[in-house]
């Protein structure tokens, strides 16, 4: 269920929500199921701003080092996606994505330079351009501004997701109207450390490339790093905005009224994104939600959500719908950050409601029956208070189940 914002409305279209977009998805063989697509395209008229931010994992996959490289200027043309194949720990990696942008920008008549070019898929195993070669006039050809082609583009660069995961919203700056949407991609080997696994935005929103870096960075912080499905950062880890400026509003170039507002709607769109991620985790039941209240600072709330969020027995507790809440005490005890564990507050919440569990650091009488229905619903909140300053922060993941192991253990089959 999407969270809604006031002020922010949404919207059909995914990727081409916002004016200025074309996208496609198509299978040309690179996955041998024949049944998923494994190419995708989008597509801006001219140079647009551009901004992205990558995985921080030391092992990086070869589209990372292309796209760095393409959009330093501050500006592309189109991005270009496959998934089954990471491209990623491959000695010929960064020639195989300068080639995925040759052929896209070749059926264009565009500049290789001004694609972003991102794989997804098995590391290790050698990528095969003759596929994409032999796509990329019916990947060109079906490029469209409708929702039905925003959700092609989605599903061209899933791997184990079992739905896509679209967010748009429409809000207005000096009386124009203007849009934000996007995708990912992202079910398992997700704990990041800069965005999730892939995501591409877009926004038709007249901006400046400086400053929509400066959003991108800002609002990733508050979401895409803020959840974990299983605690392995992928190597391929890249979110991409880019901005038409079709809405016609005033350019932002500086931070102010208007750059708040944007940084806003693009909060509503990657919030809502990551919500989907965690509850589309691998073998996941459950969509686990750790809003960590009363802290010192914004960096000791986000610290707690996040170990909470992490904790593999946490985690294993609310897929048996066990309160065992003590798990959660004990990860906020190991967490890298002071805190003062003889002040926390917790409880467990859900659509069943909501059930305090421990005072003061230490626990309170609850009813077994209550607590087991509360964390039996498909969303449970896990409430944490510091009770030592104004900050806050959530962190988003999932439960840990059986099917997790079955998924991972023959992935590449």
């Amino acid at each position: 269920m999407l969270v809604e914002f006031e002020g922010y409305k949404f919207v059909d279209g995914g990727v081409v929500a916002a004016k200025g977009f074309k996208a496609s998805g198509i299978h040309c063989g690179i996955r041998k199921n024949k049944e998923k697509k494994d190419l995708s395209l989008l597509v801006a008229a001219g140079p647009v701003p551009t901004a992205a931010v990558y995985t921080q994992n030391k092992v990086k996959g070869a589209p990372i080092a292309v796209t760095k490289a393409n959009i330093a200027d501050g500006y592309a043309q189109a991005v270009i996606v496959n998934s089954g194949i990471a491209n990623t720990c491959n000695a010929d990696g960064e020639e195989k994505a300068l080639g995925m942008c040759e052929i896209a920008a070749h059926e264009m008549d565009i500049l290789p330079t001004d694609i972003v070019v991102a794989s997804t898929g098995v590391i290790g195993e050698p990528l095969d351009l003759t596929p994409i070669e032999s796509g990329i006039y019916q990947l060109v050809d079906e490029l469209d501004g409708t929702p039905e082609a925003g959700l092609h583009f989605e599903e061209g660069i899933m791997t184990t997701d079992t739905e896509p995961k679209m967010v748009a919203v429409e809000f207005t700056l000096g009386g124009k109207t203007c849009r934000i949407g996007g995708c990912a991609k992202g079910s398992g080997m997700i704990h990041p450390n800069m965005a999730t696994m892939l995501c591409f935005l877009t926004t038709d929103v007249a901006i400046t490339p400086d400053m929509l870096q400066i959003a991108l960075k800002r609002v990733v912080d508050d979401t895409f790093n803020m959840v974990s499905v299983d605690g392995d950062t992928s190597t391929n880890d890249t979110c991409c905005i880019m901005a038409s400026g079709d809405a016609g509003n005033a350019r932002i170039d500086h931070q102010g009224e208007d750059f708040t507002q944007f940084v806003n709607a693009l909060y509503a769109v990657l919030m809502n994104l990551s919500r989907l991620i965690a509850g589309d985790g691998e073998g996941a039941t459950r969509l686990v939600e750790c809003t960590v209240t009363g802290a010192v600072t914004k960096e000791q709330a986000r610290v707690v959500a996040k170990s909470v969020i992490c904790s593999s027995l946490m985690k294993a507790a609310i897929f048996g719908a066990d309160a065992n809440w003590g798990r959660a005490l004990c990860a906020i005890g190991y967490a890298p950050v002071d805190v003062d564990v003889d002040r926390i507050d917790m409880a467990f919440g859900s659509a069943a409601g909501v059930l305090p569990v421990c005072k003061d650091g230490a626990g309170v009488p609850f009813s077994e029956e209550i607590a087991k229905e509360i964390l039996s619903q498909p969303e449970v909140k896990l409430l944490i208070n510091l009770n030592a300053g104004d900050e806050q922060a959530i962190a988003w993941g999932c439960d840990l189940t059986y099917d997790y192991v079955r998924i991972n253990g023959d992935y590449r089959s």
